[in-house]
């Protein structure tokens, strides 16, 4: 297990902390003597799991704030809620999603759902959160994407598949790679302008949460995504150790803005966490910038 250093004294905004390895993050932060915010779509889910981290960690330091990243109205509330109740943030981690729903659907803003909830929502409110997040002295983004991120192409002639058969895998593919390009262009953007801000990435391997049975996909898919889950359950592991790598990601100190961290096992699936390779697709600047470009087009989130 990667040891967390101490986190005394730093607030830290974590999504999707009510399940898998969002949940783990956010109690391994808690752990360490962070202020953790619970950022949960669901109110209910998320007061459970903040009864479950404090039952554990009597002294834990937590917030339930609502946020649902499927919607920019959402999103933009969450900022503004919290910019009134804090000065500052040392650490967002980008965690929730949602996975291969069977059918298409749309969100309230027009985007296919895995991309609008896996990356163009996250993209808002990293944007929207990084006045805050320039006010701490050591600030931190960590996001998770994917190992699926490797297959992934960025469509920008058909960002919401409204022109092409839909394809859940490779929806899904799509927007984890856009994560990758997020985290990667957002440290660009702070080492141009001297930023003290890191961004940092990860993913889980095959980690065995509720993501492949819950949510948008409703345990249902390609036959795909079948063969992946059933070589998951075999060789997995749990979301507790998928969650390592984001803990490196979010609190490692020798991790430099641009880095990448997942499992060091076979095929990256599982194991110790440390640091994940990019291939050529995922460290392509000119697609990241451009996507950059055009979700704050699409989000109306720029960076000031």
């Amino acid at each position: 297990m990667f040891a967390v250093p101490v986190q005394s004294g730093l607030t830290a905004v974590v999504t999707g902390a009510n399940s898998g390895t969002g949940f783990h993050t956010a109690k391994g932060l808690a752990a360490a003597g962070a202020t953790v915010v619970l950022a949960c779509r669901n109110v209910e889910r998320g007061q459970q799991a903040l009864d479950e981290i404090r039952q554990a960690l009597p002294d834990a330091d937590l917030e339930l704030r609502i946020v649902d990243l499927a919607s920019l109205a959402s999103v933009r509330a969450f900022v503004e809620s919290f910019t009134e109740d804090h000065d500052h943030l040392d650490l967002l981690v980008n965690n929730a999603g949602v996975m291969t729903p069977p059918q298409r659907i749309e969100t309230e803003d027009g985007f296919e759902l895995q991309m609008g909830s896996n990356f163009f929502g996250p993209f808002a409110l990293t944007v929207g959160l990084l006045p805050v997040l320039r006010e701490s002295p050591a600030p931190r983004v960590a996001t998770m994407a994917s190992g699926i991120a490797r297959i992934g192409r960025i469509d920008f002639g058909d960002l919401h598949w409204t022109r092409r058969r839909y394809r859940p895998e490779q929806a899904y593919a799509q927007s984890k790679l856009a994560d990758v390009h997020l985290y990667r262009q957002l440290a660009a953007i702070a080492g141009r302008r001297g930023w003290a801000l890191r961004s940092v990435g990860a993913h889980p391997g095959y980690a065995l949460t509720n993501l492949q049975t819950s949510g948008a996909s409703l345990g249902e898919g390609s036959r795909l995504m079948e063969r992946i889950t059933s070589v998951g359950a075999r060789f997995g592991q749990s979301a507790e150790m998928g969650a390592q790598p984001l803990l490196m990601a979010a609190t490692s100190p020798t991790a430099s803005s641009g880095d990448y961290f997942g499992p060091t096992g076979a095929f990256g699936m599982r194991g110790a966490a440390g640091p994940a390779s990019l291939n050529a697709r995922m460290r392509d600047d000119v697609v990241a910038a451009r996507l950059w470009a055009v979700s704050e087009q699409l989000t109306g989130a720029r960076v000031a």
